[in-house]
């Protein structure tokens, strides 16, 4: 009982934390942006989904359909005013990178005072489908059972796009070889911004998803920041498959800590980042 209790409170939870890092790897595996403000745009979702909930009624999975865009549409606009200014201006990659992390946490700030100057910094919430389903035994509430199921759905459409359409492979080479991709026509800037956004996309889908089943405020995009760069790390750096994978690794490894002991799964989450970045930090599907 307890361990089908863990292993299936481990792939709920590994479900949101494979889509939010699938966005994060979109924005640093390909448009190399550390982006750690990925959270925020998590917090933004989640309150997005709050306020339509409660203010105009709007059932939460429909939500999807506007917190979603409104992200992609905040995040492809970032990297074509801040982030590409930023990469014409660095003069190597690495630089680059050094200059967008340090904007993004900018951006962290900014995103968070705004979200406390609408909302405010009360923590939030609110009730759905808060009946609960007996699976062997082991009690889940509904909701986290619609969340996971969802993002395993989102999950795999996302990979099927980018296997299988040309913008998909499109966004591929421009991974692989940017060079070279805009040597076959690719639109390098274009791409780049869209992965960026896409990544934002990603985030507000986790941030519907979490509102469904925790409660929220404006602070608490960082330490969703922090489980993605650890999930992209455990799955393998720009691996799409890998950060879906490396997700609901983490989603059971934090369960059957937060079975002894609650209070230390974000430690865990911790020594488990520290340790694959000294035994294997390429992760599990990198390169």
């Amino acid at each position: 009982m307890a361990i089908l209790d863990i292993v299936i409170g481990g792939l709920l939870m590994g479900g949101i934390y494979a889509l939010i890092a699938v966005g994060f790897s979109l924005q640093y595996g390909v448009a190399r942006v550390l982006n750690v403000s990925h959270g925020e745009f998590i917090m933004l979702g989640a309150f997005i989904t709050w306020m339509l909930y409660t203010v105009f009624g709007v059932n939460p999975l429909v939500c999807l359909a506007i917190s979603g865009p409104i992200t992609l549409i905040i995040g492809f606009l970032l990297y074509k005013t801040l982030f590409k200014r930023l990469k014409t201006s660095s003069a190597s990659l690495a630089v680059f990178e050094g200059n967008s992390m340090l904007a993004s946490f900018g951006l962290l700030f900014i995103i968070q005072n705004v979200a406390i100057l609408i909302w405010g910094n009360a923590v939030k919430g609110y009730t759905y489908l808060d009946s609960s389903v007996n699976i062997g035994g082991a009690i889940f509430a509904t909701n986290r059972l619609v969340t996971a199921l969802s993002a395993v759905v989102i999950g795999v459409a996302f990979y099927i796009f980018l296997s299988r359409t040309r913008l998909g492979k499109a966004i591929r080479a421009a991974a692989q070889d940017p060079a070279t991709a805009g040597l076959m026509g690719v639109n390098i800037n274009q791409v780049l911004a869209l992965c960026f956004g896409l990544g934002a996309l990603m985030a507000g889908f986790g941030g519907t998803f979490i509102s469904m089943c925790y409660p929220i405020q404006p602070t608490m995009g960082f330490q969703y920041t922090i489980i993605a760069i650890i999930v992209v790390v455990l799955g393998g750096l720009g691996s799409i498959p890998g950060s879906f994978i490396g997700g609901f690794v983490l989603g059971l490894i934090g369960s059957i800590v937060s079975y002894w002991q609650p209070a230390l799964s974000l430690a865990a989450y911790y020594m488990l980042f520290i340790v694959l970045l000294i035994v294997k930090p390429t992760g599990i599907l990198g390169k």
